[in-house]
């Protein structure tokens, strides 16, 4: 992904409040202080899905040290007006989204998704997982929720922190007779490398400290969550998207801590 924005774009967006950078707590800032997150937003964004016409709030959020060395890069390119080389800026930084639904000023306990990236049940509607489903139905429930809520979308998060390429590994594991954990295991990866502090981050941000209930089956992302200081979390299950495809995934994962009851299994 090409992640330059020319300084004086960078100087407008910053002096209109487009552009910010966020402390741990979710707070701007200080000034001459790095920031730990940069944010870019808010974008207005209509949303089309299987489950209908949706109006998000976007914004879009990077780690500032990612950030700043790849605008160091691209700053030195086009001083020496190498713009040919930008395809040296093609990068796997990881940029999160945040999607707002309803109006924040009003929530007082808003319902919030925590999702993280699946090429292949998000974008190409893969079954051996639940993971398309599970973000459709979240816009469906966030935006029909009487407080509204949000989305934190983390781009980073491709099979559980192992990355697309060792993902497609583990599934040819799978395919030879392992679970999604052995498959992690064979590669010498672990169960769940996810890192949730971005989103603490965020969530500190938007939420501004009030409590909000999570769509999840996992105790670990609350577990997380928890232990990064955001401690008023009410959990909500959220199980979708099941079939014949991905029942023996599912049990797997289970098996390994997920809240997830045998009718649960059974649901198409």
């Amino acid at each position: 992904m090409f992640t330059y924005l020319d300084p004086a774009v960078r100087k407008k967006l910053v002096a209109s409040g487009k552009l910010i950078g966020l402390d741990n707590d979710g707070r701007p800032a200080s000034p001459g202080t790095a920031p730990v997150i940069s944010v870019l937003g808010p974008i207005v964004l209509p949303l089309e899905r299987e489950g209908g016409h949706f109006t998000a709030s976007w914004h879009a959020a990077v780690r500032h040290t990612e950030l700043h060395k790849v605008q160091q890069l691209a700053d030195s390119l086009v001083g020496q007006d190498a713009k040919r080389s930008f395809s040296m800026l093609a990068s796997s930084m990881a940029v999160n989204s945040v999607l707002l639904l309803g109006d924040p000023s009003t929530w007082e306990n808003p319902l919030v998704r925590v999702h993280s990236s699946c090429l292949t049940g998000d974008v190409f509607g893969s079954q051996r997982c639940e993971c398309g489903p599970q973000f459709v139905a979240a816009l469906e429930r966030i935006a029909a929720d009487e407080q509204g809520g949000m989305i934190v979308y983390m781009s980073g998060h491709e099979g559980r922190g192992i990355g697309l390429w060792a993902k497609a590994a583990t599934y040819l594991l799978q395919d030879a007779g392992e679970n999604t954990y052995e498959a992690n295991r064979s590669l010498g990866l672990p169960d769940d490398s996810r890192d949730f502090s971005d989103a603490a981050v965020l969530l500190k941000h938007f939420l501004g400290g009030k409590p909000f209930r999570l769509l999840t089956n996992n105790p670990k992302k609350l577990d997380d969550l928890n232990a990064l200081g955001l401690d008023r979390i009410t959990p909500v299950k959220h199980v979708t998207g099941v079939g014949d495809a991905n029942r023996r995934y599912l049990a797997a994962k289970r098996d390994w801590g997920h809240l997830l009851e045998p009718a649960d299994l059974e649901k198409d």
